[in-house]
């Protein structure tokens, strides 16, 4: 049967206006820039036995995330929406770098209701809220806004790329005949306003990292991840690695230097997942053909467990310092030292 997958080369392609095409064909591998449409209504979605699912699988079958993290000298924010259509939720923390507190303001809406998600990377409007607060983010032509409205954090921000910088793009074969579409570019600029408990804080260092995911994925996953929005030597220095998911094909694992972006190899996550009462141990992160070797010290962490019968969340996020080094194509040494950012372990069952 004539499955209409496209197997593209993994050399970079032009970001498609749309990454399904009117006959159902689905365009993978990485590309240079964000897609306009996903054209989920083309996508011929089929069951293992290659029969069409029905209209309820295609609805509760699609996932779709955001998160958005800003660091500032003084502060890390991290905000996420998540639509799995048996719910939707989302988180907003404040990390006070110095104090090493954490504060979080979350949601949860059973079947969505309330929730809104951008259809596309390029353009669209994503919102979450409540009592407790709202979280939204806009896109306009790739440029991401991300509003920001709880007790501890009033914030109107856009996220501003250097010049002629690249994100990640991709896509990925996922299960029998799903697909994953990832989009992430890190070490932004920072404009607009941003106040912490009635403070403003000055933006000039602010630096910031998107993600974008979309896609029919695997009803039971886990990855691992790291994230780096900083500076090494002077330069600006972003980063993203994952290791469980968008394997099947290409992946995602890429750095940035100064806006240019480096793409790299597969890399594996060695730590032990800690136990009630014992402190976080170091990772380490690192690549079979040596470009990448990281060790992790965590400091402190978002976490949060759902068993809710049809859903299942196991979620760690940490917030730490990375040290270590990465090589790029041209064999270019980057050293780290100290440099804040994120790793995450996470399991789902949606």
């Amino acid at each position: 049967m004539d499955m209409d997958i496209h197997r593209e080369s993994q050399l970079p392609q032009a970001g498609p206006k749309s990454l399904i095409c009117e006959s159902g064909r689905v365009l993978f591998g990485h590309f240079d820039g964000p897609v306009q449409s996903l054209g989920v209504e083309h996508f011929r979605y089929i069951n293992a036995m290659d029969k069409p699912h029905g209209s309820l699988a295609r609805r509760f079958h699609f996932k779709q995330f955001q998160f958005v993290s800003v660091c500032t000298p003084r502060f890390l924010l991290g905000v996420a929406l998540a639509d799995i259509r048996y719910a939707a939720s989302g988180f907003c923390y404040l990390y006070d770098i110095e104090a090493n507190k954490l504060v979080e303001t979350s949601w949860l809406k059973p079947l969505a209701l309330g929730c809104i998600m951008a259809p596309s990377p390029w353009d669209g409007y994503s919102r979450l809220g409540g009592k407790k607060g709202q979280i939204s983010m806009e896109i306009k032509a790739g440029v991401w806004q991300l509003r920001i409205a709880t007790e501890q954090i009033d914030a109107a921000l856009t996220l501003v790329p250097p010049l002629n910088s690249l994100p990640m793009a991709m896509c990925n074969p996922t299960g029998y005949s799903g697909w994953t579409y990832t989009q992430k570019h890190n070490a932004l600029g920072v404009e607009g306003s941003l106040i912490i408990n009635q403070e403003p804080l000055a933006l000039d260092e602010a630096l910031a990292g998107y993600d974008f995911s979309a896609g029919f994925m695997r009803r039971e996953t886990s990855w691992r991840w790291a994230s780096i929005n900083g500076r090494i030597q002077g330069a600006l220095f972003g980063l993203n690695l994952a290791a469980g998911v968008n394997e099947t094909g290409c992946n995602e694992n890429v750095f940035w230097i100064n806006g240019q972006r480096h793409l790299l190899g597969p890399v594996q996550f060695d730590f032990t997942r800690e136990r009630s009462g014992h402190k976080s141990r170091e990772w380490r992160i690192s690549s079979l053909d040596g470009k990448v070797d990281l060790t992790f010290h965590p400091l402190n962490k978002r976490q949060e467990r759902l068993n809710l019968w049809l859903l299942k969340s196991n979620f760690r996020q940490y917030i730490g310092y990375f040290d270590g080094a990465i090589e790029d194509a041209s064999g270019r040494v980057h050293r780290l030292e100290k440099v804040l950012g994120l790793t995450e372990d996470h399991f789902a069952l949606w």
